[in-house]
């Protein structure tokens, strides 16, 4: 494809900052961040910004799928119809320097060195695929021996083990999990357990290629002390560390530079603000594998580093890539912006979650230090949820017939020596909720998730009901 050269990183990167750049309108290069000061967001302006959701749900999930203000999908809807308009334009002029504004915009935001180490990506799915398919090439190329470990939490996210299986395990690796306890009382915790698997992994001489460690795990939700994690395989001589947070820019701080990982990413369109569908893989740019990182969906940037290659996948709806600054700007109207929306969400889901648990009879899956902006509830065990077929059930059910969305969790991993904790009736907690809290969320949606829970108990619900009838065989 032929097409104009792309703009320098550090020119754009200027741009980034408000040089060289006008209001947005004329230049291709979409809608600029507002420059001026703004008055702290009022109540009634946070629920003009989220009046697209439905005001009949109770809305407390933000963590699958995120939240998108008003401001931000306009800027959005602009960076459409400039494409619709004058796609030679958009694609040759305007789109590489939107994108590089966006990268410079996340390099700040999470502490990168410098804007070229930064890559713009769909979701941190597309960034694990990106580092695994590496790591195959690797095995197949003869660079790592065929037994060499990968080292993974059990916990790890759904799709990113089954790519780890995909990529890797196929290629020659040996998977190795690490059992993590769940609820889940310290750190400390998770630490020794980290350090018996990667012994594990280390058996027999194997070298440890990569570890691939979340940094908040998704199901059951907790903060894992990645920088400790990564100190540890720095000591044990693990090749390379691969930071799946895809929950955490946003929720808990990050500084990709003092966490140390060669490879960290994470969504922006989860607790971010921006539309779906983009994420940052970062890799440090004095890294030599940086150069040999490149995207699944190969084009014609092919070679050309991967912030190119995954700028330019062929005709798609880049606008979610271009809006970095507008989402910035909206968190900057919350008094102490990002940092504050963090605060007060992690102090109102621990409020939230500690007011379910009383109301249940249950726990926190973990210590407050161990939560970001979502938190795990102990359902009460009389639910009987006994699979994760049973939780989805209950999920839907809570759904369809409360208009509550929160995720149900199945706790059937148990690290050997635990006990089954129990609630306050005696009975085998199996089932939990992961109560998100974003700045759109308040305290009746939570209620309504209370209420609706003690209902089905107080009718001696159990998730046998609704579980499909067994077909009888004549």
């Amino acid at each position: 494809m032929a097409s104009d050269p792309p703009p320098d990183d550090a020119a754009a990167a200027a741009a980034a900052n408000g040089h060289d750049h006008d209001n947005g309108h004329g230049n291709g290069n979409g809608p600029s961040p507002a420059k001026r000061p703004r008055a702290v967001i009022s109540a009634a302006e946070i629920r003009a910004e989220f009046a697209h959701h439905d005001a009949a749900v109770a809305r407390v999930n933000n963590g699958s799928f995120g939240c998108c203000p008003a401001s931000v999908l306009a800027a959005q809807a602009h960076w459409q119809r400039l494409f619709l308009a004058q796609p030679d334009a958009f694609y040759f002029h305007g789109l590489q320097q939107g994108l590089v504004r966006s990268r410079a915009a996340v390099a700040g935001a999470v502490g990168a060195g410098d804007v070229s180490e930064v890559s713009l990506v769909d979701n941190a799915t597309t960034a694990a695929a990106i580092v695994l398919q590496h790591a195959a090439w690797s095995f197949a190329e003869g660079h790592f021996a065929r037994g060499d470990a990968v080292l993974m939490l059990h916990y790890a996210y759904g799709a990113v083990k089954k790519s780890i299986h995909a990529y890797v395990a196929r290629a020659g690796a040996t998977v190795v999990e690490v059992p993590l306890p769940f609820p889940v009382a310290s750190a400390d915790a998770i630490i020794a357990e980290f350090r018996t698997a990667l012994a594990v992994a280390k058996e027999g001489g194997r070298r440890v290629r990569l570890a691939v460690i979340d940094h908040i795990t998704s199901m059951p939700s907790v903060v894992i002390p990645v920088k400790e994690l990564v100190a540890i395989c720095r000591e044990e001589g693990v090749d390379k560390v691969f930071i799946d947070a895809a929950h955490s820019i946003g929720q808990v701080p990050v500084d990709v530079r003092d966490i140390g990982a060669d490879f960290y990413t994470s969504n922006l369109h989860k607790w971010f603000f921006c539309p779906p569908a983009v994420a940052f893989l970062h890799t440090r740019k004095d890294d030599p594998i940086a150069s040999q990182l490149h995207h699944p969906v190969v084009s014609h940037e092919y070679g050309n580093g991967l912030p190119m290659e995954s700028g330019w996948i062929g005709t798609r709806d880049y606008s979610a890539q271009l809006v970095v600054s507008e989402a910035i700007d909206f968190v900057n109207r919350f008094e102490g912006g990002i940092e504050g929306i963090r605060t007060r969400n992690h102090e109102k889901v621990i409020e939230m979650g500690r007011m379910l648990a009383e109301a249940w009879g249950t726990f926190l899956g973990s210590p407050p230090e161990l939560c970001g902006s979502m938190v795990m509830v102990g359902m009460p065990g009389c639910l009987g949820v006994e699979s994760d077929d049973d939780a989805m059930r209950v999920r839907t059910m809570l759904r369809k017939d409360f208009q509550v969305e929160v995720p149900i969790y199945y706790n059937s991993r148990r690290v050997e020596g635990q006990e089954m904790a129990k609630d306050k009736s005696g009975d085998p907690v199996t089932g939990y909720v992961r109560i998100s809290h974003q700045v759109y969320n308040v305290r009746e949606d939570y209620e309504r998730l209370r209420d609706a829970i003690n209902k089905l108990v107080s009718e001696g619900f159990t998730s046998s009901k609704l579980r499909p009838s067994e077909k009888v065989l004549s």
